[in-house]
């Protein structure tokens, strides 16, 4: 529909024509009479200041009852000698502005008649005044005669912004409405957001189209040629001369001027292509300007005092047009805002107000224009308008993995970790083998080679190792970003289909593992010669232990000391829980532990064997069962007595016994099954580790040395040992495995509250193809079945 109106873009625009003449460009003169008036004001003060700003007000006060200028001048009839009085009124702002404006700071600060408060409302006042300069600088630097541009650039030197003159030309014009324009902002970014990346961006956008033109043409970034030479130049004639009239204070005075009129600016730009998009093409390239890619508002006096500045929609269509010949575009051929420019930027310093009577309107513009798309949060995304290069994988990422999608929001940079190439030799092209089946083998083959077997826990510690830190909080940061990143490469190989979400979860048990014994070891190096004696073992629990591990993973870790000076070890327990509070903390591989929480549990040797013999809690028992050392301080065999106390207080303690009878008793009436909710349902992943952890207790007592920590582990070694059906071992692994990756696949994509079944396609087939089915109904189907296998192989093994 978009393409279809473009086609008809041209007869759509305008409405009544307007011929060249003396008497339909006098009204362009209007804003010119705010000369003498400011002139008047500096020399005579008082309330004769307001007059400037009053006049400015006109267009405000009186646009609703001036209606609205729909006329067009026709630019293929209209010669360029017959525009003549309307350069004149162009030529003469460009003239009159920099006399005035150095006229009104002479009086301000060398005539010495003028009280502070007044030198403040005259600030204020030229402030207002230099926006139109802006408007006039930027409307000559769109001309084709070098004399014109050259006055353009130094009338924007007047307000310290001459590099506009590089950036609005070639880069806003040529990215206008992409996520690599920093001016055009995103729907949903407010004006306090975008305006630190727009100037930030503007300026480095200049420099870096300039120095790649010059390079292009075989010359230093330092040849004459580069206009920034001039920029400078400019900038600091304005800045010396000011200096001259009144010394540093003129010249503060006048950066903050600058600075307001820049702000201003800014603002105006945030209002004209706010929310507005243009759409990829499926060759990659952004589809052309069209007249619908920026906001128009039709207001006569607006217009005439700002030389046509609202009929912005034209000017990106034809940028070398000049102001009187631009045309008006009506409602079928772009966005109508609801007033006049000055108010809607008057009113976009509110966010929350602006939200409210723009957003309705942004989407009103996308089902108008774009009835084909329903999706459009890859556009809005902070994490385009960072990595706009990245614009095709972000989408893939919004399509099917909202959670990963909310990852690349928060944290852009993850992006940056895909040109690695440690991915990217894993990523293999589309192409390389003789059929998409081969391909699809080989990639998987490869990716679940490196992430599960040949990238171990000791690779990754060499690699953490490689950051320079002095201390441990330095520890704590570089450890978590590197987590982060690998996480995030995890998650991309798990999405496309690579790893499963069960192998997944042995890589995420490793970058795991290794993040916390790389703060282990920081903690470790702090405390070294303080002369303890004895050790103490960390151990972590849950489904860090058995190598279970998804996106947000509570950091359970159990520290077991045996030595003395006991002080000195309470000591390193506190400091291993705030460091491991820390990690825990913008973390994607962690959920975050909250301060003086039940995560991070410490007590010495003796309380553990006692505690757990006769008084322990269910709940800690169960912990029990799951629990593997990663790090010991000191006398390294305390990781032993950790485990055989371990191990005994299973089999033989109080506490074990009653929780096998816990883990026995099955009643209570259980929901339907959900693919959303797996894990707490009748035969779903809740039931299969209570019948794990219930056979595990019993190869303790059988067989003290067996060690099987995973659910598919303990039902493996069950039937070796003859204590259930291999048959049923095996589809209680088969569970567990379906369970798991689902669980996985959930952590992955599922922001909180995420429900399947109203999924978009691609996500349910993300979801499918993680488990191994083919579509999502497929899937389902599964579930249920898998289910019932599981509920009564269950109750046979727990009787």
């Amino acid at each position: 529909m978009a393409q279809q109106q473009g086609a008809s873009a041209e007869t759509a625009i305008g409405g009544g024509a307007v011929s060249p003449s003396f008497r339909n460009a006098l009204p362009y003169f209007l804003s010119l009479a705010v000369f003498p008036l400011l002139a008047n004001a500096a020399v005579n003060g008082s309330w004769w200041i307001a007059a400037p700003y009053l006049y400015f007000l006109i267009p405000d006060v009186f646009d609703p009852w001036s209606g609205a200028d729909e006329r067009n001048m026709d630019p293929r009839q209209t010669l360029e000698r017959q525009l003549i009085w309307y350069k004149l009124s162009l030529w003469t702002w460009a003239i009159l502005w920099p006399a005035t404006f150095v006229f009104a700071l002479w009086q301000m600060f060398m005539s010495d008649h003028l009280s502070v408060l007044e030198i403040v409302f005259m600030a204020f006042v030229l402030s207002v005044v230099a926006q139109v300069s802006f408007i006039v600088g930027h409307e000559l630097i769109h001309r084709r005669a070098a004399w014109e541009r050259r006055v353009g650039e130094f009338i924007l030197a007047s307000v310290s912004y001459p590099t506009y003159a590089s950036e609005h030309i070639y880069v806003h014009h040529s990215l206008v409405c992409t996520p690599g324009d920093p001016g055009s902002a995103p729907k949903g970014v407010s004006y306090w957001r975008y305006l630190p990346r727009e100037i930030k961006s503007n300026l480095l956008g200049a420099w870096r189209f300039e120095a790649l033109r010059l390079t292009r043409r075989q010359r230093p970034v330092w040849h004459y040629t580069n206009p920034f030479w001039r920029y400078a130049v400019e900038t600091f004639a304005w800045y010396a001369l000011l200096y001259w009239l009144g010394g540093p204070w003129v010249v503060l005075v006048y950066a903050i001027i600058c600075t307001g009129i820049i702000l201003s600016m800014k603002l105006i730009n945030y209002v004209q292509h706010y929310g507005l998009r243009r759409i990829r093409l499926p060759n990659g390239r952004y589809e052309r300007v069209r007249t619908w890619h920026s906001w128009s508002s039709a207001y006569k006096l607006s217009n005439l005092f700002f030389y046509n500045m609202q009929r912005h929609p034209d000017h990106h269509t034809a940028p070398s047009r000049r102001y009187p010949l631009l045309q008006h575009c009506g409602d079928d051929v772009a966005p109508q805002l609801p007033g006049s420019y000055t108010e809607m930027a008057s009113l976009a310093v509110f966010p929350k107000r602006w939200f409210r009577r723009m957003d309705p309107l942004v989407d009103h513009w996308r089902a108008h224009f774009y009835p084909e798309i329903d999706d459009w949060s890859a556009y809005d995304s902070p994490a385009t308008a960072e990595r706009p290069d990245c614009f095709e994988v972000i989408t893939e990422i919004f399509e099917r993995a909202p959670r990963l999608a909310a990852w690349i929001d928060r944290s852009p940079e993850l992006l940056d970790t895909l040109q690695e190439r440690e991915f990217a030799d894993l990523d293999l092209p589309q192409g390389f083998g003789p059929n998409a089946e081969f391909e699809t083998i080989a990639r998987r083959g490869l990716t679940r080679v490196y992430w599960t077997l040949e990238f171990g826990v000791s690779e990754m510690r060499e690699r953490i190792a490689d950051y320079p830190v002095q201390d441990v909080r330095e520890s704590v940061d570089a450890t978590r970003n590197w987590s982060n990143d690998k996480a995030f490469q995890i998650g991309m190989h798990t999405m496309r289909g690579n790893l499963t979400p069960v192998e997944a979860g042995t890589a995420l048990s490793n970058v795991a593992e290794a993040s916390i014994v790389a703060v282990l070891a920081a903690i470790d190096e702090d405390f070294a010669g303080r002369g303890a004696t004895g050790g103490l073992a960390a151990a972590v629990l849950g489904d860090l232990a058995s190598r279970e591990t998804a996106p947000g993973t509570e950091l359970k870790v159990l520290l077991v000391y045996d030595g003395s000076p006991e002080d000195l070890y309470c000591e390193l327990c506190r400091r291993i829980a705030e460091a491991l509070e820390a990690l825990s903390r913008d973390s994607l591989v962690f959920a975050p532990l909250v301060h003086g929480g039940s995560g991070i549990a410490a007590c010495p040797m003796d309380d553990f064997a006692s505690r757990f013999a006769v008084r322990g809690s269910g709940r800690e028992m169960l912990d029990l069962t799951r629990a593997r050392c990663v790090y010991t301080f000191g006398d390294a065999a305390i990781e032993q007595r950790f485990e055989e106390t371990r191990r005994a207080n299973l089999a033989h303690g109080r506490a074990g016994n009653e929780l096998i009878a816990e883990l026995r008793d099955t009643t209570g009436n259980r929901p339907q099954l959900d693919p959303a909710s797996v894990d707490q349902e009748r035969g779903g992943l809740a039931e299969v580790e209570r019948a794990a952890r219930l056979l595990q207790l019993t190869l303790l007592r059988d067989a003290p040395g067996a060690q099987a920590l995973d659910a598919a582990s303990v039902f493996q070694t069950a039937a070796q040992r003859a204590l259930i059906p291999e048959d049923a071992a095996g589809r209680l692994t088969e569970a567990v495995t379906l369970w798991r990756n689902l669980l996985g696949i959930r952590r992955l994509i599922a922001e909180d509250g995420f429900e399947f079944e109203s999924a978009r396609p691609q996500v349910r087939e993300v979801i499918a193809r993680a488990c191994g089915y083919d579509d999502f109904d497929a899937l389902s189907e599964a579930i249920h079945e898998t289910a019932s296998r599981a509920a009564v192989d269950i109750e046979a093994a727990s009787s």
